[in-house]
């Protein structure tokens, strides 16, 4: 049994939650266009690599999911997973990747859809790319190390633009840098790193979730207090910022290599 729910956490939902969870289902094999079954029935047919379908709107329960090459059989499926749990009340991202080993896996994410103060923006980004690690550099000094498959990293930030480089683990070789990021206000940007840094097909997914604003008056309260900064972004502490960027440079990496 996979529970969707294995790569977050569902300690804040109460016990009685009994709505339908939205699973979005996020396209990261390359090369490969995939039809995917759900108990059986093809629901997304002709999914192509790099896109992201749903969200899906599924009751609690256990879930047959199965991918295959387009107009193939389930039997003959690429890839298969039997009685995921899916939980009630959540919001999922199930990732169709490659592993560090470079074979397909699947791997369940739950998309923090928490409210965002007033000028803020959410930044959550996901490593599922048979790639190497990386650092993240402020001021030339690494702040942020080592990402790797099949990690994720998450910061509520201030909306507005950003400039970091990334550099490959362990060296001063620089792949991205100095690059600017804009992050919208209210929403929830995820980003997912695909692809095979061996076979350069690196490249990136994304899906946004919007509709976060935190009701008029509430501006405060949740993020500890803290008032709204404006648009500049301070560096330091923000890893998930400059885990975005590494992917990025990544991506940027692999298209010069082609």
């Amino acid at each position: 049994m996979v529970a969707l729910g294995a790569a977050g956490s569902f300690a804040s939902l109460p016990a009685h939650a009994a709505a339908n969870s939205q699973v979005s289902v996020v396209h990261g094999i390359p090369a490969q266009p995939v039809d995917v079954y759900v108990n059986g029935k093809k629901t997304i047919p002709d999914f192509q690599p790099g896109k992201v379908a749903g969200p899906l709107s599924l009751a609690a329960g256990q879930y047959d999911i199965a991918l295959t090459k387009p107009g193939e059989a389930i039997g003959q499926a690429l890839l298969t997973v039997d009685d995921a749990e899916v939980p009630g009340g959540a919001n999922i991202s199930l990732v169709a990747h490659l592993g560090t080993d470079g074979k397909p896996t699947l791997t369940p994410f739950v998309n923090d859809t928490g409210k965002l103060a007033a000028g803020k923006a959410r930044l959550i980004v996901r490593h599922t790319a048979a790639a190497p690690a990386v650092d993240v550099r402020a001021g030339g000094q690494p702040v942020f190390e080592d990402l790797t498959n099949p990690n994720e990293a998450k910061a509520d930030v201030d909306a507005g633009t950003v400039a970091a480089d990334v550099v490959l683990a362990g060296t001063d070789t620089r792949v991205l840098g100095p690059a600017d990021l804009d992050l919208k206000e209210g929403t929830a940007t995820i980003v997912y790193a695909i692809g095979s840094a061996d076979d350069k097909t690196l490249d990136i997914a994304a899906q946004t979730v919007d509709g976060l604003h935190s009701a008029p008056g509430g501006v405060p309260g949740g993020n500890g207090g803290r008032a709204d900064q404006g648009p500049s972004l301070p560096w330091y502490g923000l890893g998930g910022i400059g885990i975005l960027l590494a992917l990025f440079g990544l991506a940027r990496l692999a298209v010069a290599r082609r």
